[in-house]
């Protein structure tokens, strides 16, 4: 329902054309689930990579990222992305180079996000809903890479922690890759959050690592899974 149709509604209390409005609105929201379900469910072991889609490719950030998509496809993992250009493009052009399977969960934006050229075209999805497109990341990653990026990557990067800190998911490792970029937020964390505040505990500190190497990145998920089984998270 369109703007000027919510305003004639409240103008002539339909209220129930508001409502049934909404109610439709489940469908396409179930319709999406299904499609990212369905698409996903025997994807395989896979990590996602999260990162600003304003890197640039000589950023040496881009080369990291591609590097450890590279090097995590070789272990025999895919990688999953939002779909988009800057870090993704560079997670998903390393997934392709190694030969390893390349999702892009792209969203419509107002200002038009495009997929990138490295996603397989089998594992494109488009969602219209942030929270079902960050349950797929969720659900269907065994890990979480998250390079320098912007309020969607500390928005994809704390719902993880969160669910991970009130158990509704099961641990997996959740890794920062740059410590001269993150260093400023986890110093606020530890003497502000933690120190000052108490508003966390010292174990939520052990809930994400911090490096600064593709290979120490690489290294953190494969260990861990020598421990754990691979599966989806809920």
């Amino acid at each position: 329902m369109n703007d000027k149709k919510v305003l004639n509604a409240f103008k002539s209390k339909s209220w129930n054309a508001i409502k049934t409005s909404d109610s439709w609105q489940i469908f396409k929201i179930m319709s999406e689930f299904v499609d990212g379900f369905e698409s996903l469910s025997k994807i395989g072991p896979c990590v996602s990579v999260f990162g600003s889609a304003r890197t640039k490719k000589n950023n040496k950030y881009y080369k990291m990222a591609e590097e450890i998509a590279f090097m995590l496809t070789n272990k025999g993992y895919g990688i999953i992305t939002g779909g988009g250009p800057g870090i993704m493009e560079a997670a998903n052009k390393g997934a392709q180079k190694g030969g390893g399977k390349s999702v892009g969960l792209n969203i419509e934006l107002p200002f038009e996000q495009m997929p990138n050229k490295y996603i397989d075209s089998d594992k494109l999805i488009d969602f219209d809903y942030f929270f079902i497109r960050k349950m797929m990341f969720v659900k269907y990653a065994q890990g979480f890479i998250v390079l320098p990026g912007g309020v969607g990557t500390l928005d994809e990067l704390f719902e993880a922690i969160t669910l991970i800190q009130t158990q509704k998911i099961g641990k997996f490792p959740i890794i920062l890759v740059g410590k001269n970029y993150w260093s400023g937020l986890i110093d606020w964390i530890i003497n502000i959050m933690l120190k000052k505040e108490k508003n966390i505990s010292k174990n939520d500190l052990l809930l994400f690592s911090i490096v600064d190497t593709p290979s120490e990145a690489v290294k953190i998920i494969v260990e861990f899974y020598n421990k754990y089984t691979l599966q989806p998270n809920f």
